[in-house]
């Protein structure tokens, strides 16, 4: 099944891909490899969601969703790249998912998984990687999460 056709039968529609709001490019191809840079939880420009992890500011149920927006902003950044060809990933290698935590906060993982189910639910087999999820004391714009990601396309 393509990329395109299972979009649609999970009812996701891509957004725009953001412009880049400092000095760096929002992806970067390398002969096969295509490196997509981070990704906030945006929705039509803004941060759908803000709150740090350790706090009552946000769930872990909520910070998995902001992933998962996250990485299909990741998704679109990849569109572009490709010129709108989704199909043209052979493998999502690596993700990389920033969580904005306390210093005692532990669960990174699950929250990283609202990135990697996508990944997985969007590309099959092909969805599945690598990945580090790391906590950060910070994330522009007040975000829970930020994701990077490394893909291997055709």
């Amino acid at each position: 099944m393509s990329v395109t056709s299972r979009l649609e039968e999970l009812g996701i529609r891509l957004p725009e891909a953001a412009a880049p709001v400092a000095n760096y490019v929002p992806f970067r191809r390398s002969g096969n490899l295509l490196l997509v840079s981070g990704q906030l939880p945006l929705k039509d420009g803004k941060p759908a969601f803000t709150g740090t992890l350790g706090t009552d500011s946000i769930t872990i149920e909520a910070a998995g969703e902001a992933a998962r927006l996250a990485a299909l902003n990741v998704l679109a950044q990849a569109s572009a790249a490709l010129g709108g060809d989704l199909d043209r990933i052979a493998a999502c290698l690596r993700l990389g998912v920033f969580v904005a935590a306390t210093a005692e906060f532990i669960r990174h993982p699950q929250v990283a998984n609202g990135a990697s189910d996508l990944m997985v639910e969007v590309l099959g087999d092909a969805g599945r990687h690598a990945r580090a999820a790391v906590g950060t004391s910070g994330l522009p714009l007040g975000v829970p999460v930020e994701v990077e990601a490394m893909f291997e396309v055709r």
